[in-house]
């Protein structure tokens, strides 16, 4: 039997109190996460960021969130180092998009057939997936789901509205915060 031990303690034990995410001058698109003395490039949604969102509108939220937990996918990468929560990604994780319906911006359970924004994907944009609290306290119709710090495309391709960033530096991020940082956008 193998014994499991506890991982090594972080370089920096304790999470970062803020970060803050902000567009480029004159790319709405792309952007800069700021965490203590680093920046970190990104990719934003293809809206902008808008204070006023609402599903479809492919725009990154305008606000101060925290992060929930973080998914990842157990199959591809070793379980990362964080404060955070975390969950492994399994097939038949999905994050329900339908405002109509009542898990609407909840993570759920789906088969094969069954419509869902599916957490396994061919690439790899969510092997990585930090869970924030934007429209979840109250939970609000129409005002935007399954918006994530994740992963970006090679070329930093907007996203639908969540914010991502390069494997190295989610990995680096996830080392520095915790369920009480908080991320102000916009």
């Amino acid at each position: 039997m193998k014994t499991h031990y506890p991982p090594k303690p972080y370089r920096n034990n304790r999470p970062i109190a803020v970060l803050r995410v902000r567009a480029s001058a004159g790319r709405p698109t792309r952007g800069w996460l700021i965490a203590g003395q680093h920046a970190i490039p990104v990719a934003l949604g293809r809206g902008g960021i808008r204070a006023n969102k609402f599903e479809g509108d492919g725009a990154t939220p305008r606000g101060s969130f925290h992060p929930l937990r973080l998914w990842w996918r157990a199959d591809r990468w070793p379980r990362p180092r964080t404060h955070l929560p975390i969950r492994r990604i399994t097939p038949r994780d999905a994050w329900c998009e339908d405002p109509a319906d009542r898990h609407y911006n909840h993570a759920v359970q789906r088969g094969p057939n069954e419509a869902g924004d599916r957490l396994t994907r061919a690439d790899h944009l969510y092997d990585f997936i930090i869970e924030i609290d934007h429209n979840t306290r109250p939970r609000v119709a129409h005002r935007g789901s399954a918006v994530f710090l994740h992963l970006a495309r090679d070329n930093f391709g907007p996203t639908a509205g969540c914010v991502a960033m390069t494997r190295p530096m989610m990995l680096r991020l996830l080392e520095r915060i915790g369920p009480r940082t908080k991320i102000v956008i916009g």
